[in-house]
């Protein structure tokens, strides 16, 4: 049997034994410690709050977790975390490292080959991905959903991908499974070209929510801006794409925001999918109870958040904020529904909130940022899995667009009340645990830099991006394809402290 079907790890494509390793440390070990050190020194240089700093340093554990492995060709492939002795839930789930931040910029050309196994391995001809990949990498027979988020989210991270590394080749190389992965999310869920997603759509809750809903719909709109921006910049036709977009903004502004947040109108009549009952039958060998089937009848399909206050409602937006794009959605509604998600989903005191899910994540008197609420009422009898509970990755997703849009002190009262779970007596403080030890939902605590300084470096037109919603005064961290050090502000004058390689700035932008 050929050994391609057998998982070989990088280090034991480079190292042929044990003792080959222990001479490498030996050659090598002064100046491994002394980078190590250095960047240590460079990120605790900054003088951002503590508590964001050590949300930041304390997960990246996880990618010296095995949570992280890298073929023997240098190819990244992750689980979302780890059980006590094997991975759990495989394959590089798009949907879960759509949260991640830290690798894309810390190691750009590793999280790189995570958008090549998406695009160029998961991807068929149809332009469905497979939102998970068998190790070893190869393709894996397309017999399921494609998930919405994860399929939009990687356009994204394509425009983000880009913007870091510069790179025209690869973004030349890509662009034609951009499309297709963008084409085919309109013709299958947006399938009367509205520029909302109506369909059924997967996504990282591990079901289908039926009709439209913010949270996808704030994807969608997401990767068609993305899109639109590639093409303008290889001059490919945008004009379907940019009437979807305008279309589906003004669809998600009129028709699913409430006047507070933004939230689901649930369908599931009149759509070219099966009904419900039929579909999860299909999927799964296995249709709804009686009791279930009366519900459809008055509530319409399980698992749905409907008039719901979603913590991740505005998601889709975060990443295209943090992938250095403009939110193609009013912010003003934006920042109302982070508002809201504030006011009613952060708990300071659980013990009044019942959790038939997984409790342990948070609770007794511990506080927490719920998934979901429903302030207005009418929560289905069934709502969609995990609702009750608390995930730190969406913790710290909220709190750092709270920041960016000045809210910084609810921002903070969040990352706070996350990491007083795990100060170490109950919790190990260096595992933010969710199906697994590890997990890596939780990297999205590195956007906390961005959402505080507004700090960003476009590789592309080489400039460098501070917006502070801190004040005129602060050092931040910056890592880049080519270098990192320290940057910020000193009495409002942008400054640059390159520590390792180098990074080439030709202009700087200061937010007002």
């Amino acid at each position: 049997m050929s050994e391609e079907v057998y998982y070989k790890s990088w280090y034991a494509g480079r190292f042929a034994k044990l003792e080959d390793v222990v001479k490498y440390w030996r050659l090598h070990y002064d100046d491994l410690f002394e980078k190590t050190q250095l960047f240590t020194e460079s990120f605790f240089r900054s003088t951002l709050p503590p508590e964001v700093l050590e949300a930041v340093a304390a997960n990246l554990t996880i990618l010296k977790s095995p949570t992280v492995l890298r073929q023997a060709d240098g190819r990244l492939w992750c689980f979302e975390g780890c059980s006590d002795n094997r991975g759990c839930c495989h394959g590089s789930c798009t949907h879960v490292w759509n949260y991640a931040q830290a690798i894309p910029h810390l190691f750009p050309a590793l999280e790189r080959t995570l958008r090549e196994t998406e695009f160029f391995v998961s991807q068929d001809e149809q332009g469905h991905q497979t939102f998970r990949t068998n190790l070893p990498i190869r393709p894996v027979a397309h017999t399921f959903h494609a998930a919405a988020d994860g399929q939009l989210g990687g356009i994204m991270k394509v425009y983000r991908d880009w913007r870091i590394s510069g790179d025209a080749t690869w973004l030349k190389k890509i662009f034609p499974k951009v499309k297709g992965s963008l084409d085919y999310c309109i013709e299958v869920w947006d399938t009367e070209h509205i520029g909302v997603l109506i369909e059924p759509h997967h996504n990282t809750y591990d079901i289908e929510f039926w009709g439209p809903d913010g949270m996808c719909t704030g994807f969608y709109l997401g990767a068609l801006s993305a899109y639109i921006r590639m093409a303008n910049a290889l001059g490919q036709p945008v004009q379907l794409y940019q009437t979807l977009l305008d279309n589906g903004r003004q669809y998600l502004e009129d028709k699913l925001f409430n006047g507070e947040y933004f939230y689901q109108r649930t369908q599931w009549e009149g759509l070219k999918a099966e009904n419900p009952v039929e579909a999860l039958a299909a999927m799964v060998g296995a249709g709804y109870s009686n009791e279930a089937y009366e519900l459809l009848k008055q509530e319409g399909p399980k698992y749905q958040y409907g008039t719901g206050c979603l913590s991740d409602g505005m998601l889709g937006m975060w990443i295209a904020s943090v992938c250095g794009l403009e939110e193609p959605v009013d912010q003003e509604k934006v920042a109302d529904h982070l508002k809201a998600v504030y006011k009613y989903n952060l708990k300071h005191d659980l013990r009044d909130h019942p959790n038939p899910q997984r409790p342990t994540f948070a609770c007794g008197n511990e506080g927490g940022l719920l998934l979901c609420t429903w302030p207005k009422g009418d929560q289905p009898t069934l709502p969609f899995v995990y609702s009750n509970e608390v995930w730190t990755g969406i913790e710290y997703q909220v709190a750092s667009h709270l920041m960016m849009k000045g809210l910084v002190e609810e921002g903070l009262d969040i990352v706070r009340t996350c990491r007083d779970r795990y100060d170490g007596r109950i919790r190990n403080s260096f595992d933010e645990y969710e199906c697994g030890h590890w997990y890596a939902r939780a990297l999205a605590s590195y956007g906390l830099l961005q959402g505080l300084t507004g700090v960003r470096y476009d590789a592309v037109d080489k400039i460098l991006f501070i917006d502070s919603r801190i004040g005129d005064d602060f050092t931040s961290f910056l890592s880049t394809e080519t270098g990192f050090g320290n940057v910020g502000l000193d009495n409002g004058k942008p400054f640059v402290d390159v520590k390792m390689g180098k990074i080439d700035i030709e202009e700087v932008i200061v937010g007002e």
